[in-house]
């Protein structure tokens, strides 16, 4: 059981409301920002709980924002956090949050759940993590729920808008120039994790990948016929003799 499991087993204070399963994640991707003067972001203030949970998860060295619609989570405000009141998917209300805010290291995605709202959050969102920085977007099952806006394989839900995703991280290899194209995502995202209702995109400054060959070879290298390849792109079946 991790200190952030612990926090909430114990938890006598505001209330707290977490799926059990989030803590290994959580544990995964934040234990390395512990201690560390950090500036985190979570989306969704609820009862205050989860704000001083990553207070004492983070320590005290830690700023902490919050952005929840409801009014009355302004008065959860304490130490070292601060809390905005607007709706996550008002883009000129994100805007100028962003102003207000120190660039962030996290930010944890625990709002409304609705598709657009998790899509506008992190398309005004995104840019202000810094380039080491992570984005996790919690309760994604919401993307299969037609109450909020999702469905299975339904374009516009959160999942499938990060479906994208994975091929931006590819655009270096792609030979469809105009269809898939190197872009801003493709510079700055190092990784991508896909979790029982959870997504974490993980920031980092990239180049173009770059392959060597190092030592001798010990064999004749082997291409296939120019049939392999070309059934290969009509997407026919290959026989064992044509790739051997």
């Amino acid at each position: 059981m991790n200190d952030l499991e612990k926090f909430f087993n114990q938890n006598n204070g505001k209330q707290l409301h977490k799926w059990l399963h989030y803590f290994d994640i959580y544990e995964r991707h934040f234990a390395n920002l512990r201690g560390k003067e950090i500036a985190i972001l979570e989306i969704g203030v609820f009862q205050g709980g989860s704000l001083e949970m990553w207070r004492d998860y983070f320590g005290p060295k830690a700023k902490i924002y919050g952005i929840d619609i409801n009014p009355a989570c302004k008065q959860l405000e304490g130490e070292n956090i601060e809390i905005f009141i607007g709706s996550q998917e008002d883009r000129a209300f994100l805007r100028d949050v962003k102003k207000k805010m120190l660039k962030l290291d996290l930010i944890i995605d625990d709002g409304g759940h609705t598709m657009s709202q998790q899509i506008v959050s992190f398309e005004e969102l995104f840019d202000h993590v810094k380039d080491d920085g992570t984005y996790l977007v919690e309760d994604t099952h919401t993307s299969y729920w037609g109450s909020h806006g999702g469905g299975y394989k339904k374009r516009g839900s959160f999942i499938e808008y990060t479906k994208n995703f994975i091929d931006y991280m590819h655009a270096w290899y792609s030979n469809e120039k105009g269809r898939l194209d190197v872009n801003d995502f493709t510079r700055t995202v190092k990784g991508l994790h896909y979790y029982d209702s959870i997504v974490v995109i993980e920031k980092g400054l990239k180049t173009k990948p770059v392959v060597k060959k190092t030592g001798h070879e010990q064999v004749a290298n082997y291409f296939p016929p120019r049939s392999f390849w070309q059934k290969i792109k009509a997407r026919l079946p290959v026989t064992k003799n044509e790739y051997e």
